[in-house]
């Protein structure tokens, strides 16, 4: 009996939308005429964003949608910029926490969970602090959550992304103290469903049981699979009623990229630098079909255009490999220092964007490792970019840019 493999996200929203972490389909894809030269002087408009927050920006229409954080916590926002004119829309102040998380590393920000959008209704969530939608027309609160059910221990602040399917929105709350998965009605923000982690984590360390996991969906023939990375372990849950379909041990902690599904394997990415390929077909207990740890992104998502997997290690080092088995056809220094943010692919070109605010656009070409051009920026990128039309979206440190 032949079982046909889907080879492509779930997705209802409209590829002209940039409307989550990574795009429509979460796959960090666009095929959009980008710019090739890509820099601060060239923009349309440069909007300054004071705070610390390293959300990527969403897009649904003429609204560019992000979160925003004072450096203590203390005050968490939801701001809306004219994707056209740059001019601020709505400011809106969604949460006011008395006593904030504390973290030991100043790395991460209070407002790391990048928004998701739809027509009428943004989704924002600050993990334990809180979780909110709000109308896109005038900023208003439609339903918002800061109960204990969803509550966990960060300990180095959120991270996790949220992504909306079938009615539902969905979050990964894996902390050093619970870790689990919930799915919420959108229309209500009411509880559907909530998984505990099944897997053991083989240590009573929090700090190893800690991911910044973004979930997505594909679809295996005829089944739907939610795919929730955590640390230690990947687990596929049913979108429906959160029921466990299967766990691969893809070992490591703080997992952050987000899992890409093609060539009938899931490719999953970890804080402790190793990739691994988790056949989309098999039993319930898996393992990866081949798996690696060099020069794999700790903090980005890979790309998948195709038989191969294009990526930019924290270091520095892009990588281009045969999905199928991991091979490494090319593996060169950009020279533009380390990296968080995610790529993107537009057509044939991989856009790069470095914590030291340098912008390099690669050739996605498995035959060569080619630089096609460089550009930068006064500060650096941890917000990975969206898109709209044939622009760019720029979150830098400090400012918002529009690049076309």
């Amino acid at each position: 009996m032949s079982v046909l493999v889907s080879l492509v996200f779930v997705s209802v929203a409209s590829s002209a939308q940039w409307n989550e972490f990574r795009g429509p389909q979460g796959e960090g894809h666009t095929d959009a005429k980008l710019p090739m030269e890509v820099t601060a002087q060239g923009h349309i408009w440069k909007t300054p964003m004071p705070g610390k927050a390293w959300s990527s920006p969403v897009v649904w229409d003429n609204q560019i949608w992000f979160t925003n954080a004072e450096a203590d916590g203390h005050k968490l926002w939801a701001v809306c910029l004219n994707a056209k004119t740059g001019k601020l829309i709505h400011n809106k102040l969604v949460f006011e926490i008395k006593s904030p998380q504390k973290s030991p590393v100043a790395m991460n920000s209070y407002a790391s969970c990048t928004p998701v959008i739809e027509e009428g209704r943004v989704y924002v969530t600050f993990g334990a602090h809180g979780t909110a939608c709000l109308d896109t027309k005038t900023a208003e609160i439609i339903w918002q959550r800061q109960d204990d059910e969803l509550t966990c221990d960060h300990f180095r602040l959120p991270a996790s992304s949220p992504i909306l399917h079938g009615g539902r929105l969905y979050l990964i709350f894996d902390g050093a103290d619970r870790q689990f998965v919930v799915a919420l009605d959108k229309a209500t923000g009411k509880t559907q469903w909530r998984h505990q982690r099944a897997f053991e984590f083989g240590t009573n360390n929090g700090d190893r049981k800690k991911a910044y996991g973004t979930p997505a969906i594909i679809k295996v023939g005829d089944q739907e699979q939610l795919i929730a990375p955590a640390a230690v372990a990947t687990e596929a849950l049913d979108p429906v009623t959160g029921k466990l379909l299967w766990t691969a041990r893809t070992g490591g902690m703080n997992a952050s990229g987000r899992p890409l599904y093609g060539n009938g394997l899931i490719f999953i990415n970890n804080g402790m630098g190793s990739l691994g390929a988790i056949p989309a077909v098999g039993g319930a207990e898996r393992e990866a079909k081949w798996s690696t740890r060099r020069n794999i992104p700790k903090k980005g998502s890979l790309l998948l255009k195709g038989e191969h997997l294009y990526m930019v290690a924290d270091n520095g080092v892009a990588s281009c490999l045969v999905a199928a088995t991991g091979e490494v056809l090319w593996s060169e220094r950009l020279n533009a220092g380390e990296f968080a943010a995610s790529p993107i692919l537009c057509q044939d070109r991989i856009y790069c964007f470095s914590l030291s605010g340098k912008c390099v656009v690669l050739a996605a070409s498995p035959k060569e490792f080619k630089v096609l051009a460089r550009g930068e920026f006064e500060e650096g990128f941890m917000a990975s970019p969206a898109v709209t039309g044939n622009a760019l979206i720029l979150r830098t440190k400090s400012a918002v840019y529009r690049v076309e």
